[in-house]
């Protein structure tokens, strides 16, 4: 079911976005822009912050299968409105396709522990965004 799941997210992913998608080895390291970050465009960095936003703002009292149903949403939004091209979006995938991995373990993790140690690798996921796009 996993690999079905995450079959049918990059097969949207690549069509939505209009390129020939190059899938990328998920350890494969996402490389700066001459030294600088990546510029993600406004309309897809709007739904990057709006999830981020999300896992920032989670505590214990929020309902946790509401927030997987949020993030996995935000993923809908962002992969359907892909508008980057060339280098800028085949590092971004590097990015993404783990993180889509990640808010589709939010929905298995039905346990206390399960959902704090996929909230740690979403946030974890976020501080690589932040070092490498903007």
């Amino acid at each position: 079911m996993k690999y079905i799941v995450i079959l049918f997210s990059l097969i949207i992913f690549s069509t939505s976005c209009n390129q020939a998608t190059h899938l990328h080895d998920e350890n494969e390291a996402i490389v700066l822009n001459e030294g600088q970050k990546w510029k993600v465009d406004a309309d897809m960095l709007a739904i990057i912050r709006s999830m981020e936003s999300e896992i920032n703002n989670y505590t214990d009292t929020i309902d946790f299968e509401q927030l997987s149903l949020r993030l996995s949403h935000g993923v809908d939004s962002l992969t359907t409105n892909c508008t980057m091209t060339g280098q800028a979006q085949d590092e971004l995938h590097k990015w993404l396709l783990p993180y889509i991995d990640l808010v589709n373990e939010t929905k298995k993790a039905s346990k206390k522990e399960e959902q704090t140690e996929v909230m740690e690798k979403l946030r974890t996921s976020f501080g690589t965004f932040n070092m490498y796009f903007e």
